[in-house]
């Protein structure tokens, strides 16, 4: 019966539009005052306790990097680069894109910061040489998400300290699977623009131009060099690289490129601050709640129920990806992180899959759900750059979920895929 309460009421606040942090606390006191089992002071324990960690502060100084670089000029110079690669190609501006937020993703950790930075940039210029614009905001939205799979990554980050996993094996084994999306999602874009005739922009691209353009972009294609390379070289720890990330990201914006001033510091500063009490709300309702499915042996049930289903690792991980595919289209990724971590990582464990490797898959899956309605940030986010409506652009979207669940698909069967340089 308390499990029926607990998931009832979170179910009936997401109904009702509650905001998942506060869907999931209150979800939590309903229980805990219906069973009568632990006192109320229980809530308010955990959303402390469980954002008192070392691994965890990495999270907010993540966010702070992604809008200092996102607001001083990074993302301009990272897609100058990728233009001058293949900006004349056939859907040249939508490849371009779409390698622009892929070295973004790099850089910022987060999906809907990707697609504000590069979005904001993008969608206007690719409509303006004549791209429609459902497609332009589509490609952004969809390769947002690769901002999440390619190290560093905020939900990365949730995975290794959920369920105790090495932060740093986990940011390099998103490297493959993020390249392999960002190749799949061009595949798409240079086939739809064949198809409607979206040339490439004229001037022809040359290794002059090239050269020059990383040139210009050099303080920015440091970054990741400097983050990553930190990291496995031992330098410092993912926490301490987001510390890093931050002081190079001012640094860069403010005195090499000239695009961010003390007086824009504030804004920034809020923006990022704002970003980072919704995640840690959510981060600490959800503690509460998982710890109370824990309490209720609810993982041991929903764990013994998979296996009853079928002993085959094959059936079991593909009923995994599907209620994964499904959560990240209703829920948070951070959230659904926490919460179901330590119920799944159990199973797949069970069945013969690394840890890492799951997850890695999990954050794919989740990742998906950044473009899916109905919850889909990213559609949101691109919605209001572009004015597209929602259902336009869920529709215009559908081909880059298809290409990412292919890729999904091969890094759940070919784990080597993910583990290669681990």
């Amino acid at each position: 019966m308390t499990t029926a309460v607990l998931f009832g009421s979170f179910a009936a606040l997401l109904v009702l539009t509650v905001p998942i942090g506060i869907a999931l606390a209150l979800a939590t006191l309903i229980t805990i005052a219906f069973s009568g089992t632990m006192p109320l002071q229980f809530l308010a324990k955990e959303l402390v306790t469980s954002v008192d960690s070392f691994p965890l502060l990495a999270v907010p100084f993540f966010i702070l990097a992604g809008e200092i670089m996102g607001k001083g000029g990074i993302s301009k110079r990272l897609f100058g680069v990728a233009s001058s690669m293949v900006g004349n190609k056939t859907g040249g501006l939508a490849i371009a894109t779409i390698i622009t937020c892929m070295f973004f993703a790099a850089i910022s950790g987060s999906g809907p910061a990707t697609v504000a930075a590069i979005g904001g940039v993008m969608i206007p210029f690719m409509v303006q040489e004549g791209y429609d614009k459902g497609f332009a905001t589509a490609t952004v939205a969809a390769a947002g998400s690769i901002g999440i799979i390619i190290p560093p990554s905020i939900p990365m980050v949730m995975f290794g300290v959920t369920a105790s996993a090495s932060v740093g094996d986990l940011f390099i084994s998103g490297i493959i699977p993020g390249v392999l999306i960002g190749l799949a999602m061009m595949v798409w874009a240079w086939y739809y623009s064949k198809k409607m005739g979206y040339k490439g922009i004229a001037e022809k691209t040359s290794l002059r131009k090239i050269v020059r353009a990383i040139w210009e972009a050099k303080w920015a294609l440091l970054i990741p060099i400097i983050i990553l390379g930190g990291i496995y070289g031992g330098i410092f720890t993912p926490t301490e690289a987001a510390v890093v990330a931050v002081v190079y990201g001012l640094f860069a914006a403010m005195v090499l490129y000239h695009e961010l001033s003390f007086k824009d510091l504030p804004r920034v500063i809020y923006d990022s601050a704002l970003t980072t009490a919704t995640v840690l709300i959510i981060v600490g309702a959800a503690n509460a709640f998982g710890r109370l499915l824990t309490i209720e042996q609810i993982p041991n049930k929903i764990a013994n129920w998979l296996m009853t289903i079928s002993s085959n690792p094959t059936v079991i991980i593909l009923l995994i990806m599907a209620l994964l595919l499904f959560v990240g289209m209703v829920m948070d990724p951070i959230a659904a992180i926490i919460i179901l971590t330590p119920i799944l990582l159990p199973v797949v464990t069970q069945v013969g899959y690394d840890p890492i490797h799951f997850g890695v898959l999990m954050i794919i899956n989740l990742a998906i759900g950044y473009f899916t309605p109905p919850v889909g940030v990213n559609l949101f986010v691109g919605s209001s750059i572009s004015g597209v409506p929602m259902g336009q652009l869920s529709k215009a979207a559908v081909p880059y979920m298809v290409s990412m669940i292919i890729i999904l698909l091969l890094v759940t069967f070919l784990p080597q895929i993910a583990l290669l340089f681990v």
